[in-house]
């Protein structure tokens, strides 16, 4: 009799102990929220990210800085192809750096306050204050948020879960779904300091761009090798491609791309990258930096450039919305190389 007295109180012990564990609201945690919002200095993260737009994921590594007010280092590395990018936010402007062309340009842009971003901490925290109809759920181990997104430009990408870790609110894990709640990115965060501290440089431009240079070396010389012509495989109805124009150039071979024959027309340049001097200095661009998962880009009204693998693309067009463009340019790299 004692026994099952022992079992019955220890049973009850367990159902206390969960429901001490879920005592705290939807209200609560967001409150929680809130003051871990208002106190936060600084913090580093790392991060990998996987898009899952192609037929075979792509998996980056991402490091986080960030420094209040407005402060910002996320480097990307996709270690199998020993690329690298990097954008910086200081009290210059904004900055996006391709070490291994030794390119840097420079945005006149108030990147990360205009949209969502999966990888930086302060976003998804507002993505979970300002989704009013956020869905909240509690395990014994974690907080979980599903909320809109705020991508201004890419309305492919409606839904994310969030989830955090119940103990400290750090960051565990983010998924972005498309309207069919299928996972496309996703990012699973490894390490997260909320007490970093930063040196007076550590967000200088060309600090770096030279730290970066040590792990990825600056190319050789471009020019005279060849590149495999990429085509969109993400499909505009009605829209084919009518005409693939190879040109000799300075630097080597440019080839121009047609699609129309619906309502709408595009045109996708591809041309070999030139690796800038030493002593160029960062090229202000119009438009907005855009993540485009593999790279970053810059659109603006009518135009997407980017570079990627050594290839710089610019898609051009007067008949496509922001998202036609940005699915487009996705297309071209995550799912590979497929032919016309």
């Amino acid at each position: 009799m004692k026994k099952w007295i022992v079992l019955l109180l220890a049973g009850l012990m367990v159902v206390f102990a969960l429901s001490a564990c879920g005592s705290k609201s939807q209200e609560d945690v967001v409150k929680d929220l809130n003051k871990k919002l208002e106190d936060l200095k600084g913090y580093k993260v790392k991060a990998k990210m996987t898009l899952q737009m192609g037929t075979d994921p792509q998996t980056y590594d991402v490091e986080i800085w960030h420094k209040e007010p407005t402060y910002y280092r996320v480097d990307l590395k996709n270690a199998q192809k020993d690329q690298s990018q990097m954008i910086l936010r200081n009290g210059e402007g904004v900055f996006v750096l391709t070490p291994a062309l030794n390119k840097s340009f420079r945005f006149q842009s108030d990147w990360p306050e205009n949209s969502s971003q999966a990888y930086l901490y302060e976003s998804l925290i507002r993505d979970i204050i300002e989704d009013k109809e956020a869905k909240f759920t509690a395990t014994k181990e974690h907080y979980v948020f599903e909320t809109k997104t705020r991508y201004q430009n890419n309305k492919m990408l409606p839904l994310q879960e969030i989830k955090l870790n119940r103990k400290d609110l750090t960051p565990i894990s983010v998924k972005v779904m498309d309207s069919d709640r299928k996972s496309l990115v996703t990012v699973e965060f490894s390490a997260t300091n909320f007490n970093a501290t930063f040196d007076k440089k550590d967000f200088d431009m060309a600090k770096n761009m030279t730290g970066a240079q040590l792990e990825v070396p600056v190319m050789g010389d471009l020019e005279d090798e060849e590149f495999t012509v990429k085509y969109p495989t993400a499909e505009i109805p009605e829209v084919e491609l009518i005409e693939e124009k190879p040109m000799n150039t300075e630097n080597g071979k440019r080839v121009i791309l047609t699609y129309g024959g619906g309502e709408k027309s595009f045109t996708l340049i591809q041309e070999k990258a030139v690796v800038v001097p030493t002593t160029m200095v960062a090229t202000t661009v119009s438009g907005e930096p855009v993540d485009l998962g593999f790279t970053i880009g810059a659109l603006s009204s009518n135009t997407l450039t980017w570079t990627h693998q050594g290839v710089d693309y610019t898609l051009a067009s007067k008949d496509l919305t922001e998202e036609e463009m940005l699915m487009l340019a996705r297309s071209v790299e995550v799912q590979g190389e497929m032919g016309k």
